[in-house]
């Protein structure tokens, strides 16, 4: 594995965490075709800095890939990288630099290209850790967790290393989608109960780091890898949590009928 983010400081640099809090200010994951225009409104505003102007492309680019639009997606990656030269600050040359290669990775891994994701994602690695940015080795991480396989554990174990590092709290909330994650890969592979001590870590940090979405998530995970241990009767009280706070929730339904459903009969 790549080893560069040892050079990882232990705190984000100000600027960008004022960088990150406008991004999350304008993402909205359940309507990216409006989170596409205000990143274009921020990209095109000439009063924001060159740097940042950059930074919201990359996140323009982002939402076009999530609507399918993978060659807008990379035509707007393609004018970042283009205008990286001159930007004066190696810091935040680095920082673009690992942006594009994060979005680059995550649009081949949405067209399931693990072997093009790959490379573009450790890219991203090398050149956040150049960038001193925690938050975003974190993010390359957690996708070369879900991409490169065979080596998913590999990949979380160096992402909950940074997280040893850290103490900003919007950085620590990637411990969530580490945790969930990498529960998924153990369960998947029938390793149950090391994927509920995953399961119930990614529980903690979304209470104390993540979003009420977030946490939705990671309990009815928990619940699910409860009933595949034969636990029946906690999953079933915990899916019966999630559905009150959420009832029109299609996944803990169906997680319910599967909990509740009556054992077949043969009639004589």
């Amino acid at each position: 594995m790549d080893d560069s983010t040892d050079q990882v400081p232990a705190e984000p640099s100000r600027s960008r965490g004022a960088e990150q809090q406008m991004i999350d200010r304008l993402w909205d994951f359940s309507d990216p075709a409006a989170s596409e225009e205000r990143f274009r409104g921020a990209a095109d505003d000439e009063e924001n800095p060159a740097q940042l102007r950059a930074v919201m492309s990359t996140q323009f680019a982002r939402a076009l890939g999530i609507q399918g639009r993978v060659d807008e997606a990379l035509a707007a990656l393609e004018a970042v990288a283009a205008g990286i030269p001159a930007i004066d600050a190696e810091t935040d040359a680095a920082e673009l630099r690992a942006r594009v290669a994060i979005e680059r990775g995550r649009l081949a891994a949405s067209a399931a290209r693990p072997v093009d994701a790959v490379p573009e994602l450790t890219r991203g690695v090398r050149e956040a850790a150049l960038a001193g940015s925690p938050f975003l080795v974190l993010d390359a991480l957690h996708m070369l967790a879900l991409n490169d396989a065979g080596h998913e554990e590999e990949w979380a174990a160096e992402g909950f290393d940074v997280l040893a590092g850290v103490r900003d709290a919007r950085v620590l909330r990637w411990g969530v989608a580490l945790h969930n994650n990498l529960g998924w890969t153990m369960h998947d592979a029938g390793r149950a109960e090391p994927a509920l001590r995953h399961f119930e870590q990614a529980v903690e940090a979304a209470d104390r780091y993540g979003t009420t979405e977030q946490g939705h998530v990671a309990r009815w995970s928990v619940a699910r890898c409860l009933r595949t241990l034969g636990r029946n009767e906690a999953a079933l009280a915990l899916q019966q949590e999630l559905i009150a706070a959420r009832p029109d929730d299609p996944y803990v339904q169906a997680e319910l009928a599967a909990l509740t459903e009556a054992e077949p009969t043969i009639e004589a």
